[in-house]
């Protein structure tokens, strides 16, 4: 069983920064990548970030440059630090983790980041 608990969603102006944070709590087991998604209304869930065990990370090409996935492996925590925020980039985000090799995939709850003036 492992839970997800995200923090740090909320309101922000256009070209603001946010902080999200997700710490994974639970019976995690072997390597894990863990990352970001995010859906906007009547869209599916999509790709922004995500981070393997190893540090190697992969960006969605609308926030490249913008966008710094990390992770604390001792505190079992994926941070997204969001720069330069777009009304665009308003939606609700998800934590993720991947168990490798295996069938598991947990999700958090969602947050939601609304940018807006």
């Amino acid at each position: 069983q492992v839970q997800l608990v995200e923090s740090g969603g909320g309101l922000v102006q256009p070209g603001g920064s946010l902080r999200l944070s997700c710490a994974a709590s639970g019976s995690i087991f072997g390597l894990n990548a863990m990352g970001w998604y995010r859906q906007f209304p009547g869209k599916q869930r999509e790709l922004v970030a995500v981070i393997g065990s190893g540090g190697g990370t992969n960006y969605a090409d609308s926030v490249k440059g913008r966008f710094t996935i990390s992770r604390d492996n001792a505190k079992n925590t994926v941070y997204l630090q969001m720069n330069s925020l777009k009304p665009e980039d308003t939606a609700v985000y998800y934590c993720n983790l991947k168990v490798v090799f295996t069938q598991y995939d947990y999700w958090g709850q969602g947050t939601q980041v609304t940018v807006s003036s």
